[in-house]
């Protein structure tokens, strides 16, 4: 696990020292060394981060070059099934003086080029520059688990791990991206290729680019497809998906340094302990944090359940409100972008306590988006029914509902909006935000220049896309590809790479094996949601394995008590914060509106925290990346 980065100058020398304060601005992500390399005609360098997990030893320095000297590499990640690939090249001849996955990366794509992708089973941002060809190649792995984001110039490409390493790179900062701020506002993070700096884009899970003379293309060489018309019975899916998780777990366990285990206590994470814990000779470490607000907030007695019954070596931390309010300007600047991910910062005070005890941890992200474990789901399962029960009068009647409870009840007011529009229209992810309370934010100029915008960039082609590529599916399969694709990679697992990465830990998630993640596909829906339960082949799973009160009870994941801080510890901060004459989203949203919103929570007349989070993350993004200006993009 580690960071790279890299620059392709089309007309002139690359500067070596530029590069290396670019690398630096990331350097938590690869304590244990760094590299830098210049091909020898000057116009690329590579540069690179280590975090040593596989052969720690100076051998598994980075960047590598092969033995020809042809082909570099910086490379990001873990390719679990390294041991398997690099018999089969001995088998053709190929020599390796390591023990690290980096130089099986290295000799596979020598052997096989672009096509070595599909052999690889684990989380990769791979860049390899050829010398003879001076072509660089850059890839993603098919989840999007490792991040990759590169700007394109007039005479360069840069692209690397994190968007500050870019930024530092650049003369001039790019614009904001005015129009995306509806995206924000809308899903709470901003999905797809682009993100809020003109020009710095996201290279997409499953896709790979080629820059050669001056030009970027990108091919997208993996996606997600749903087969699953074919019942095999539900039995048989079970048994299928249980074999694979294991065999993803026992892949996960290759390591050269100390693992341990991320354990909330919810079934995701448990699954991973229980399925673990006969699999280790010393007992496993576990991991789980809680804020100290009271039991709502507080998971930490079904995670000692899981640890007492697997006799794990078991850690727990308590946080408090004000240590969440003093790192809220840490985690805009280790996020990179606006996420209104609550969560990721528990993340980062449990990965900043697992880091005293080992340096890999798994997690169970991804098991709600392959096995259909929200309750969003559901919802939309029953809005569609009744649908198609009162057709375009109940239409109606539902969008009428919707404006008189705007500002009472965001859920409410988001299902019954949701109930108006058909799927395609109505889904938008698990971090949704109705429409109407974005309008009731936003300046008459502001939704002006938005419609305008909207018009000329075919804007939601991406979302569109989306469905496009699952219209012949149901709907459960529908809204798991659109999550695949969005809420899990740019929220879910953007939060696992920075908040980990930020304290030099790597984060393994067997869940998004690739194998598993394809089978799950396979399934029908109607056996992922039985009997009002979600996950119901996870949980099948598990029975007889964990406690049946950590299989079946309500999903918490890291509860964040913001309703009670706004009202409280981060009640002068967000009043500061959003209504002073420096505000930078007053250029946008309405003043008055903002105020509203603080004063109707305060007074707890109505629950806004979740739209009151939105805005602070926007407002301290946008200070500290556009501090200097007075008006962003404009």
């Amino acid at each position: 696990m580690c960071g790279i980065l890299g620059t392709l100058n089309f007309t002139n020398a690359v500067d070596a020292e530029r590069i290396a304060i670019m690398r630096n601005t990331m350097s938590y992500r690869g304590p244990d060394s760094n590299g830098l390399w210049v091909s020898d005609n000057g116009y690329c360098g590579l540069a690179h981060l280590r975090l040593s997990i596989l052969d720690p030893t100076p051998a598994g320095h980075q960047p590598r070059v092969d033995e020809s000297g042809r082909f570099v590499i910086s490379y990001n990640g873990e390719v679990y099934n390294y041991i398997e690939i690099r018999a089969e090249l001995e088998q053709r001849g190929y020599t390796f003086v390591t023990g690290t996955d980096t130089e099986v990366i290295l000799q596979a794509y020598v052997e096989w080029g672009k096509s070595c992708l599909s052999r690889f089973n684990g989380m990769f941002a791979i860049a390899i520059f050829d010398n003879e060809t001076q072509e660089l190649f850059l890839a993603r792995d098919r989840l999007g688990i490792k991040p990759v984001y590169y700007y394109q110039g007039a005479n360069e490409l840069i692209f690397a791990s994190e968007t500050k390493a870019i930024l530092k790179g650049l003369s001039v900062l790019p614009e904001l991206n005015v129009e995306l701020i509806d995206d924000y506002m809308s899903f709470g993070y901003i999905p797809g290729e682009n993100t809020l700096h003109k020009g710095i884009k996201r290279l997409m899970p499953g896709h790979y680019a080629i820059v050669k003379n001056g030009q970027l293309t990108t091919t997208r060489w993996w996606d997600l497809e749903f087969n699953n018309v074919e019942d095999k019975g539900f039995d048989f899916y079970v048994n299928e998906s249980k074999a694979l998780l294991e065999s993803a777990i026992d892949l996960r366990l290759r390591s050269d340094v100390p693992l341990g285990i991320f354990l909330s206590g919810g079934i995701d994470s448990s699954a991973v302990v229980g399925l673990l814990a006969d699999r280790v000779k010393e007992p496993l470490k576990t991991f789980s944090i809680a804020y100290d607000f009271g039991k709502n907030y507080d998971e930490t007695q079904y995670a000692r359940m899981v640890a007492e019954r697997f006799g794990t070596d078991h850690h727990e931390l308590k946080i408090t409100p004000q240590q969440f309010a003093d790192f809220i300007p840490e985690y805009i600047h280790l996020m990179d972008e606006p996420v209104t991910e609550a969560a990721a910062i528990s993340l980062f005070f449990v990965s900043k306590l697992a880091k005293e005890k080992v340096t890999v941890a798994l997690s169970g992200e991804g098991s709600d988006e392959i096995f259909a474990g929200y309750d969003l789901y559901q919802y939309m399962n029953v809005l569609e029914k009744y649908r198609n029960v009162v057709g375009q009068c109940g239409t109606e009647f539902f969008a009428g509902i919707s404006n008189k409870v705007l500002g009472k009840s965001h859920k409410v007011s988001k299902y019954l909006n949701m109930a108006t529009q058909p799927i395609e229209k109505r889904y938008k992810g698990m971090s949704t935000y109705p429409d109407a309370q974005k309008q009731a934010l936003y300046r008459d100029d502001f939704s002006k220049r938005l419609h305008s915008v909207k018009a000329a960039i075919n804007y939601g082609e991406f979302s569109k896309q989306l469905f496009d590529n699952t219209k012949d599916n149901d709907q459960l399969s529908k809204m798991l590809y659109f999550d695949t694709k969005t809420w899990l990679v740019d929220d879910l697992l953007i939060k696992a790479d920075r908040m980990s990465m930020a304290t030099s830990v790597e984060l393994r998630v067997p869940f998004l094996d690739y194998r598993l993640v394809e089978f799950a596909a396979t399934i029908p829906s109607k056996h992922k949601i039985k009997k009002g339960e979600g996950k119901y082949p996870l949980k099948k799973m598990m029975e007889g394995i964990l406690p049946n009160d950590i299989i079946y009870r309500k999903k918490m994941g890291f509860p964040t008590p913001l309703k009670l801080m706004f009202q409280n510890e981060l009640r002068d901060y967000a009043k500061d914060l959003l209504l002073s004459n420096k505000t930078k989203l007053h250029q946008f949203f309405k003043v008055e509106r903002i105020h509203q919103l603080i004063e109707e929570h305060n007074a707890d007349k109505y629950d806004h925290h979740k739209i009151l989070w939105q805005l602070v993350v926007l407002e301290e993004w946008l200070r500290k990346n556009y501090h200097n200006r007075d008006a962003c993009g404009q």
